[in-house]
């Protein structure tokens, strides 16, 4: 598995439906600005390049985000939603008022992470935090239907063959198992497997930079690699290097 997700999205009840809805309609170029001068006050946002299918840019470049708005669904990609404890989301970040939803996703390959939350009205519904190293960093609310069967032990990892050790994996279900799930009920798509009509859905690209930095420019203008990062001691992933 090679998958790495950093979404955020608000809803008015079912997020996957309404992103279905919005298949082949092209996002609200006003209200995606709006959304963005919102979510991101204080920041330095400047519109990129060209829109991108929303499965090219689930996890953008640093510097980088993007963003769609259609009636009754927002969907942003950024990695500042990487949160080691998604709990701890800025309250300005959450979609509030009766029936919305905000959704949170961000996964890892490099280092087995997985982390969702949901919020209905502002209010913390689920947030889930595991990677092999550290165990289960945050685990608040009820587990949601799609996680049971992972909880149940329906889903166990091979331990490794006796050659290579035959160590037992430390957790009872894989994390990027359990985010394609998550991933698929909380969004409507996969970040592997056979397409879905969702991943077609257009993104609009932003230049953004934090309080007191300018936007990286460069990041738009330089192709898209792999990077490779290490588990650091908070928890966070850290850049190790790219390929030349």
């Amino acid at each position: 598995m090679g998958a790495k997700t950093a979404l955020l999205a608000h809803a008015d009840g079912d997020g996957p439906a309404l992103l279905r809805q919005a298949v082949g309609a092209a996002p609200d170029r006003e209200r995606t600005g709006a959304l963005m001068d919102r979510l991101y006050r204080g920041w330095t946002v400047e519109p990129g390049g060209r829109s991108r299918a929303l499965f090219e840019v689930v996890y953008p470049a640093p510097g980088e985000a993007f963003a769609g708005s259609w009636p009754g669904v927002d969907v942003l990609c950024d990695r500042r939603f990487m949160l080691d404890r998604p709990s701890q989301l800025p309250a300005d970040l959450l979609a509030t008022g009766p029936g919305r939803r905000t959704v949170l996703h961000a996964m890892h390959s490099v280092v087995d992470w997985l982390a969702f939350a949901l919020w209905e009205d502002g209010r913390l519904v689920r947030s889930l935090s595991v990677t092999p190293d550290d165990g289960v960093i945050e685990d608040l609310g009820d587990p949601l239907p799609f996680e049971l069967p992972y909880w149940a032990g329906e889903h166990p990892v091979e331990p490794l063959p006796e050659d290579e050790g035959g160590q037992l994996y430390p957790l009872p279900f894989h994390p990027l198992s359990l985010g394609e799930d998550a991933l698929h009920a909380l969004f409507g798509f996969n970040a592997e497997g056979h397409p879905a009509d969702v991943e077609e859905t257009g993104m609009l690209p932003y230049l953004v930079g934090e309080p007191g930095a300018a936007p990286r420019a460069a990041a738009a203008a330089r192709p898209h690699r792999s990077q490779y990062y290490l588990m650091g001691p908070d928890g966070r992933p850290i850049l190790i290097g790219e390929p030349s």
